[in-house]
């Protein structure tokens, strides 16, 4: 019999490496196996933004579990940095919600009513103030909210860094296709292409292509991919000081002058081609809020396919149909803010360390059922 690993994780995106460092910090021994390798999949078209305040607030139990995330952010990036001894670009430079006609503000005003109320940390501007802070914004801003604790992560650093701290703690990363997960003798056999490997636990964080990981006994879940593309464009120096959110793109600044416009969202299949429309798209959005932007250096469109699930929540729990396997996927636009939580919160079910009572708004059970 051949045992890899204590557990076996399945997906060498963000989430993936993520609960795979989280498990080796703690002292198990982790296998991660992907067929494409680290971070190919929703990983390769993120701008890394940390905003549980923005994209979240229609979904209460999502919107806590990334506030919980993100309070979780500055010990993470540390402890990462320090077991890989490699930097990661991470600011909490905040984010501007900027409109330009009076229905966009109606829109900012509640929004800033809705997280004040929630004892959320943000300021109404006007358009004078807006082009206070951020003088490069196009002349039509009417005005926007300013959230002091949102930031960004670099996500090619996070990637590299995880995976190299998890490697000094004995997590092993191979290329390998994983065909099925069933239960066995001694907990959990895994069949790759290759080879037939048993561990007592296996995590299910395969992303967009978590559906052609045949789980003997659940449901296969229902995460489709949604394609984005994200432009990456080029100043000497920063042409922004925080993340700019306007109606149709946002823009994050690295302290390279790198400045990331995303983002598509795309239901094209596996389909993960740059097309003319999507980078069209994107730069006469960025040239609208940014107007300077035409004058920018292209370094490049990336693609990446990111998870989604019916109901829009991440998949993040024990499978009702073989014991020791667990799911963590469906992250959809926030698997780097989430990952942290995820991370921790996996871990602690994996190792029998207690299990959060967030996780039944995530739970398995809401799609795969039991098969007979």
């Amino acid at each position: 019999m051949n045992r890899a690993a204590d557990v076996i994780v399945v997906g060498a995106g963000v989430i993936g490496l993520a609960v795979a460092y989280e498990l080796s910090r703690r002292g198990a021994r982790v296998r991660v196996l992907d067929a494409r390798g680290e971070g190919q999949g929703a990983s390769q078209a993120s701008a890394g933004m940390l905003a549980p305040h923005t994209e979240n607030l229609d979904q209460p139990p999502l919107w806590r579990l990334g506030v919980r995330s993100l309070d979780l952010y500055d010990g993470f990036v540390d402890g990462v940095c320090h077991a890989s001894h490699l930097d990661i670009e991470y600011r909490r430079c905040g984010s501007l919600h900027v409109g330009t006609s009076e229905a966009q503000m109606e829109d900012l005003r509640g929004t800033a009513d809705r997280l004040k109320a929630a004892g959320v940390s943000c300021e109404l501007l006007t358009a004078a103030l807006v082009r206070e802070l951020e003088p490069r914004i196009a002349g039509d801003v009417a005005g926007g909210v300013l959230v002091p604790d949102h930031g960004y992560v670099a996500v090619s650093d996070l990637m590299r860094a995880m995976s190299a701290a998890g490697s000094a703690g004995g997590m092993r990363v191979d290329v390998e296709r994983v065909l099925r997960v069933g239960a066995s003798a001694s907990g959990v056999r895994v069949e790759t292409q290759t080879e037939v490997l048993h561990a007592p636990a296996v995590v299910v964080a395969a992303g967009s292509w978590t559906s052609r990981v045949a789980v003997e006994g659940d449901a296969a879940l229902p995460v489709r991919p949604v394609r984005g593309q994200l432009v990456q464009l080029d100043w000497p120096v920063s042409p922004l000081a925080r993340i700019v959110w306007g109606s149709d793109c946002y823009l994050v600044p690295w302290t390279t002058g790198a400045l990331l416009v995303g983002a598509t969202v795309e239901d094209a299949g596996f389909d993960e081609r740059a097309t003319t429309a999507g980078v069209h798209d994107l730069l006469a959005s960025a040239c609208d809020l940014l107007p300077s932007a035409w004058q920018a250096g292209f370094l490049g469109v990336r693609v990446g396919l990111r998870p989604a699930t019916p109901d829009g929540l991440p998949v993040v729990g024990a499978s009702l149909g073989v014991p020791g396997v667990y799911y963590a996927t469906g992250h959809y636009r926030n698997g780097v803010l989430l990952a942290p939580i995820t991370a921790v919160l996996l871990a602690d079910l994996v190792l029998g360390q207690g299990e959060d009572s967030a996780l039944a708004s995530f739970a398995p059970g809401r799609f795969t059922g039991v098969r007979s």
